[in-house]
């Protein structure tokens, strides 16, 4: 197993994975989807679910703060897609700082060109990885879908459905593993998912999580994918929004991130071409620089 120090580095317990895995009635199922999409927020329904202190307001969304480069257009995508979604996200206001958990200012205050209005939490878990994993889980949420998240710990590769979690039943470790047993009243709830969710953060990881995932090509990018470096370090960003040249001959991308120790997602900037604003231009055999790390060529993944 893997779990993270008060430094936000993630060390190993080795270990397997053991738990049990059931299907909620069609009862809970129910409940489950009118407080997944009844807030009428689909595109951030952790705002409406009571899971932010910041009043509702008139959110600006990514899609509107950043417009495609002159001699660009966004890529179309399914409605209801992840990447659709994305691009609904909402922001905080253009001169927002990144925070960490304990709610100081990140060091660096310099790499990111706007700020996602989600919680970060209070505890050192979302981080990068976890913030992936965050929004990939929050889009099924909010489309109804929340049963079907799940992602593997790192020490046994064993899927942390939330839909267990659910019904009740915990993980703990025992001996080189994890077990679930039932100790909990079940509960579908969005602040019940939003506890299963530093659940996940606590036993999944970039090693996990890059082993979900599918190698793609550049020319295949699309909103939601991850470019990913799994290890002890590692690091993960998603794409959040794709705009393809009007030629077909180039494509742009806008990353997103947390980092450590657990901070505020954040839209990165592109230090190393400036000219470029937030959109970094992915190409087949070169390595990806971002503000706070390098990817080797070959590092952008898929979800199955």
């Amino acid at each position: 197993m893997f779990t993270k120090r008060s430094d936000g580095h993630e060390v190993a317990v080795v270990g397997g994975f053991g738990g049990w895995i059931g299907a909620l009635d069609d009862a809970m199922i129910a409940v489950s989807r009118r407080r997944f999409v009844g807030s009428g927020l689909a595109a951030a329904s952790w705002l409406a679910g009571g899971r932010t202190s910041v009043a509702q307001v008139a959110w600006e969304r990514l899609a509107d703060r950043f417009a495609a480069p002159v001699g660009f257009m966004r890529a179309p995508l399914p409605q209801g897609s992840f990447g659709a979604w994305l691009r609904l996200l909402p922001l905080k206001p253009a001169d927002a700082p990144v925070v960490l958990h304990t709610g100081a200012l990140k060091p660096r205050q310099d790499v990111h060109a706007a700020v996602i209005e989600i919680d970060v939490g209070s505890r050192d878990l979302q981080q990068c990885a976890d913030a992936v994993m965050r929004l990939r889980a929050e889009w099924l949420f909010a489309q109804g879908r929340g049963l079907e998240v799940a992602f593997n710990d790192t020490g046994g590769g064993k899927p942390m459905r939330f839909e267990q979690w659910a019904r009740g039943f915990r993980p703990r470790q025992k001996g080189r593993g994890l077990v679930w047993t039932k100790s909990a009243e079940a509960d579908p709830s969005a602040a019940s998912f939003r506890r299963y969710l530093d659940t996940v953060f606590v036993w999944a990881g970039t090693q996990s999580l890059e082993q979900e995932l599918v190698r793609k090509p550049v020319a295949t990018v699309t909103p939601g994918d991850v470019i990913i470096k799994g290890g002890f370090p590692g690091h993960a960003v998603i794409v959040a929004d794709v705009v393809v040249s009007l030629d077909g001959g180039e494509r742009r991308v806008l990353l997103a991130q947390s980092y450590m120790p657990a901070q505020s997602i954040h839209v990165l900037k592109n230090l190393s071409d400036p000219a470029n604003g937030p959109w970094f231009t992915l190409r087949d055999g070169r390595s990806i620089e971002t503000p706070e790390w390098t990817f080797s060529a070959g590092a952008l993944r898929g979800w199955r």
